[in-house]
């Protein structure tokens, strides 16, 4: 049965996931922590923040390895193959009808139709993962992180794997330097 939930969960991300990888990460979320309850928020929030760092699509990866943690080797080739085989089917279907109406207003009105809602998906998880941070680092630490973030992928150009990447570091690193002071301030106290 859990073969059977992780191939309906990820088909239905494959189905719906107009726009690509960032619209189809509040529907990974949707089914993995709301439905299913695979995982909790936090750990979905390390997984893609994992799988945003790696190369590749972000799907594929994020159902790669929720596959792999849910059911083993066959769950992960079960979900990364419930991922891919809407979007091989839709493509070969809409290639196929919609080449020879692409001119059409209704076509181009519904990729523009989409857009809006894709937006309003990230927009909705983005507050909920600020929120989640707001409440593990407080106000002013998360409102850096954010400010920092957007200072080093938008005006610096840096790829955001590399912030992602930095943002890890500096996160394993916070523990160790908060011992350091720890023992630092306990020695000083003696």
């Amino acid at each position: 049965m859990t073969q059977w939930h992780l191939f309906i969960a990820f088909f239905r991300v494959g189905m719906l996931g107009y726009g690509g990888g960032p619209s189809s990460i509040p529907l990974v979320h949707k089914e993995v922590v709301d439905k299913y309850k695979w995982m909790d928020d936090d750990e979905f929030a390390d997984i893609l923040a994992l799988g945003n760092s790696l190369p590749g699509p972000i799907a594929t990866k994020m159902a790669g390895y929720i596959g792999y943690r849910v059911a083993g080797l066959i769950g992960m080739m079960n979900a990364v193959l419930a991922t891919i085989i809407p979007t091989i089917l839709i493509m070969i279907v809409l290639l196929t009808s919609l080449t020879s109406f692409k001119d059409e207003p209704w076509v181009a009105g519904m990729t523009k139709a989409v857009v809006p809602v894709v937006g309003v998906m990230l927009a909705v998880l983005t507050v909920d993962f600020f929120e989640k941070s707001r409440k593990n680092l407080g106000w002013v630490k998360s409102i850096a992180l954010v400010l920092l973030s957007f200072l080093l992928m938008e005006w610096l150009g840096i790829h955001p794997g590399l912030v992602i990447a930095g943002l890890l570091l500096y996160a394993l690193l916070s523990p160790v330097k908060e011992k350091q002071e720890q023992s630092h301030e306990k020695g000083q106290s003696v």
